[in-house]
């Protein structure tokens, strides 16, 4: 890519999906979509523009009308840097004192039946709703669709994503240690996850101890002490947005032959998951290929989180790998696959790679070693 488009995916990749939103929203009989600043607007044209107070929104029609984006004249240097400009998009922009409301209302038909991004915010949501008469439907059952699915340019994304994570981890033994805090051994990697290639680190867990037992423990002053066993949950996005993901377990020391049997039964149901991926089975399968094996090793209550979520420009998105979800498997979805085992006041373990479905299973982005790694 250029500088000019580092941040983004070349402009055909966005004409597509354009092209895919409006088929999609004709199907579902809806006039137009309203996309404001988030994940959905990145997928869409490649704008990493923020949500302010001032209204910003692609209006894309379904009649095969151009879109057009309703923008503040202060923000109009931001959109530069998306694809908008190559697609032949319009450009409403608009000064204080405008109603920008009306001025989306203006790009669509009177009465139109819009759905909008679930990422709008209620500041721009009621005003909109209020203009156009009544509460716009959610663009979530066509934009999940797309989503779900990452084509060719994402999938690499999710590589490079996954490979820059991976150095991370093979770093692991230059700041964990015993004597340390878990504050000063995030603050370490952090740096790294930047210095590997991602343009933010996202989030840092450093769960030791007792702390591995907290799934959603970040970090705290708690000094790491020598037999610690210690769970490292990281990641962050690569240019164009798309998220690393991917948690290792790390033991202070030599692991007693307890924590080394029940780490084994954890390692054991997080490889049966990957291997049940592939297309034409259900989300729910997955996550029970996890959970069948831990409940009938007596680890069922210690395993209370889903074993995987979807990820690309959202850290957490669909499909959610979960009991209940009969979603079917298809190419090109990419989501975590993460067992964990956590016994209050003692100690934790997890283990987390993101995979992407292929054609007749799956491809892992994550490639270090599942063990209980000794440092």
């Amino acid at each position: 890519m250029s500088s000019h488009t580092e941040s983004r995916f070349a402009a055909d990749v966005y004409g597509n999906r354009l092209e895919r939103a409006v088929q999609l929203m004709r199907a579902a009989h809806l006039d137009a979509l309203l996309i404001t600043p988030g994940p959905d607007l990145r997928y869409l044209i490649g704008s990493a523009a923020e949500s302010f107070e001032r209204l910003t929104c692609l209006v894309i029609p379904s009649d095969g009308a151009t879109p057009s984006v309703v923008i503040p004249k202060l923000e109009l240097a931001a959109l530069e840097a998306s694809a908008a400009g190559d697609l032949g998009l319009h450009v409403l922009d608009w000064v204080d004192g405008t109603d920008p409301y009306q001025v989306v209302k203006s790009a669509l038909h009177v009465g139109s039946r819009v759905a909008v991004t679930d990422a709008m915010p209620a500041l721009h949501l009621l005003p909109l709703a209020e203009s156009f008469s009544g509460l716009p439907v959610s663009a979530t059952p066509v934009l999940r669709e797309m989503r779900m699915i990452k084509d060719a340019a994402e999938i690499d994304a999710l590589r490079r994503a996954g490979a820059a994570i991976d150095r991370v981890h093979a770093r692991m033994g230059e700041w964990l240690r015993a004597g340390r805090t878990e504050a000063a051994v995030r603050a370490d990697i952090a740096a790294a996850i930047v210095e590997e290639g991602h343009t933010a680190a996202a989030f840092v867990i450093v769960g030791s101890g007792p702390h591995g037992a907290d799934p959603h423990h970040e970090v705290s002053q708690r000094v790491i002490e020598p037999g610690d066993v210690v769970v490292i949950d990281i990641g962050g996005p690569v240019e164009p947005g798309y998220f690393s993901d991917s948690t290792r377990t790390y033991v202070l020391g030599d692991p007693t032959a307890e924590v080394a049997a029940q780490f084994a039964e954890l390692e054991q149901a997080q490889a049966a998951a990957v291997a049940a991926v592939r297309p034409g089975v259900t989300a729910e399968s997955v996550d029970a290929a996890a959970r069948n094996p831990l409940t009938a090793a007596g680890f069922g209550p210690a395993f209370v989180h889903r074993t995987g979520h979807g990820i690309g420009l959202s850290v957490h998105e669909e499909p959610y790998i979960v009991a209940g979800n009969d979603l079917i498997l298809q190419p090109g979805m990419a989501f975590s696959i993460e067992p964990g085992i956590y016994f209050r006041g003692d100690w934790g373990a997890r283990i987390e790679d993101i995979v992407v479905v292929t054609e007749d299973g799956c491809e892992s982005m994550n490639n270090r070693p599942h063990g209980l790694t000794v440092l």
